[in-house]
């Protein structure tokens, strides 16, 4: 019996990858069509034809555990760790505040209205707010990362929508627990919702968010301080995946706090201090290609299974109450979007520009998270049919409808998203790094003994070559494209920046400078990183907007240090 079920389902596994390497030719002969909406439409095929010939083309089945136990961690964990720290850091402030509050408010707004609108009791209206308005991670990483939106764009929607899941789980299971007692109890809402209970259910948020945030520290710097010590790349691979599942049970199961935010802390943390301190070349792409490969096929896993598990007769029963639901839904985050980010822009320096707005209220899609939560409500559930209905409806228009239309309104809205010469510049560093990588393992095993003298004298002279060409290649870009140049220019310093700071820090915590010496430089760089986000480099300037502090220091002590760029050709 266990080895028919496996085998049933290695034969359903290979129907799903089958059909994705058609859409991946179909993608790929077509051009420029997003790979994950036309998963979506072929997975959409399938449940047409099974719901017009009564007949099974695959048995997989999306469940409420499923989604959050085994597909979203390694999504979460992926797209977490591929962010820039630094720009999640410097627009914190915006995302925090529709991630949080933002979500709240948009749930009440639907929830209230929606109760007018569909007929709906008040509790099971908020309850459909609450599964439906929290924007999938899933949707947003794979969407924006094929159109190349800008990084500051992409890092507002992403990071929003990695961390207002945790909220949106908190506040539909309180719901949940509402609509139930109120059911069971025959308890009027105006004595369920009290002041008290709204209290206590923004206290559990406020709990899960920072016990999520203290696991996913936690366990990333664990895994951390092993993976400084270990250089072994196969092993490292091991603990990324020990730590993408682990952080998200610890935090969800076991502490019973947010596993969402926890998996994204963790994956933030390895992504960036891991990358820096804790990560040879070689482990570096390892564990990135890792992530990678993994995320792809859950993407190819998830986007089929939810067209394909789509309700398509209950989408025609319902078809006004769902129509009805898409305006809602947009609206509810459009309502609160332009107020609070225009809130943010006078609490913080990073101000999101209104064409940046309008990509956030329509690039907000609703995929498996909401579907998650849907599926998760009990069997019976009174209305249960028509929210599945109503939620698939609403996930399938946003998907389809705002996923296909987000090219054009960026290209409507005069947002660059990345060029040819862009993607040709990340082609050409993408594999001077595996180059690098290469020539740095070879060494590594001729210092052991691994490989003999002369083959490695072959390999280095080809990769060598190899490595030469790809900068002289990336040279003449860089001369043929002065912006492109400057762009680079200013990330490349941005993180130089960063690990100055860092030391800085290291050297104040470890005694060998003190503190008042530490923050004046601290506040040196600062200013430094002040100019880069605002645009202007502080390295490619033909005379230094200010002095550095040391020089005047120096100075003043009788020191006679030549200016920068002097000397050589005095």
């Amino acid at each position: 019996m266990l080895a028919q079920t496996v085998a049933a389902l290695e034969i359903d596994l290979l129907v799903v990858f089958m059909l994705a390497a058609g859409v991946g030719v179909f993608v790929a002969k077509v051009g420029r069509f997003p790979y994950t909406i036309a998963l979506l439409l072929a997975g959409f095929g399938i449940s047409a034809i099974q719901a017009l010939f009564g007949i099974r083309l695959f048995d997989i089945r999306l469940s409420h555990d499923l989604i959050l136990l085994v597909l979203l961690p390694p999504l979460l964990f992926e797209g977490a760790a591929t962010t820039d720290l630094e720009s999640f850091r410097n627009n914190l402030v915006p995302i925090l505040t529709l991630a949080v509050p933002g979500l709240i408010l948009s749930v009440l707004a639907l929830g209230f209205v929606g109760q007018f609108a569909f007929g709906f009791p008040l509790l099971v209206s908020l309850l459909f707010a609450a599964m439906i308005l929290p924007t999938d991670p899933v949707s947003v990483l794979a969407l924006f990362d094929e159109l190349g939106a800008p990084e500051r764009l992409s890092t507002l929607v992403e990071g929003e929508s990695l961390l207002n899941d945790g909220v949106g789980v908190v506040v539909f299971s309180a719901l949940l627990a509402l609509v139930e007692q109120a059911r069971r109890t025959g308890t009027p809402v105006s004595e369920l919702l009290t002041l008290s209970r709204i209290g206590s259910t923004g206290l559990d948020i406020l709990v899960s968010s920072l016990g999520g945030l203290t696991v996913g520290l936690l366990a990333g710097y664990a895994v951390y301080r092993v993976m400084v010590n270990l250089d072994e790349h196969m092993t490292e691979i091991v603990l990324t995946l020990i730590l993408t599942y682990g952080s998200f049970l610890l935090a969800e199961h076991y502490l019973h706090v947010s596993g969402v935010i926890a998996t994204v802390v963790a994956g933030l943390f390895i992504g960036n201090r891991g990358v820096e301190y804790a990560m040879s070349p070689q482990t570096k792409l390892s564990i990135f290609n890792t992530l990678e490969t993994a995320a792809f096929i859950v993407n190819t896993f998830i986007f089929v299974a939810i067209g394909a598990t789509t309700p398509i007769r209950r989408l025609g029963e319902f078809a006004v109450p769902i129509a009805v639901a898409i305006v809602l839904v947009i609206l509810a985050r459009a309502v609160v979007v332009y107020p609070l980010t225009g809130l943010a822009n006078r609490l913080s320096n990073a101000d999101v520009p209104f064409d940046y707005q309008h990509v956030m209220v329509w690039g907000g899609l609703h995929g498996s998270i909401p579907i998650a939560l849907v599926l998760g409500l009990p069997r019976g559930f009174e209305l249960g049919v028509q929210l599945r209905a109503m939620v698939f409806g609403v996930a399938a228009f946003s998907l389809v409808v705002q996923g296909l239309s987000m090219s054009r309104l960026l290209n409507g809205l005069g947002i660059v998203t990345r060029s040819d010469d862009q993607k040709l510049y990340e082609l050409l560093s993408g594999r001077e790094r595996a180059t690098d990588a290469a020539l740095d393992a070879a060494d590594r095993l001729h210092s052991r003994g691994d490989i003999p003298a002369d083959v490695y004298e072959d390999f280095t002279t080809e990769y060598e070559d190899e490595r030469d060409d790809l900068r002289e290649a990336i040279s003449q870009l860089m001369r043929e494209n002065p912006d492109l140049r400057r762009e680079e220019l200013l990330i490349g310093e941005r993180r130089l920046l960063q690990r100055e700071k860092s030391a800085i820090q290291d050297a104040v915590q470890n005694g060998v400078i003190s503190g008042d010496i530490g923050d004046r430089l601290l506040e040196e760089v600062d200013l430094k990183l002040d100019r880069v986000d605002d645009g202007m480099s502080t390295v490619d300037e033909s005379e230094e907007a200010y002095e550095e502090f040391w020089r005047t220091q120096a100075a003043e002590f009788g020191l006679d240090i030549e200016p920068e760029g002097e000397g050589a050709d005095d």
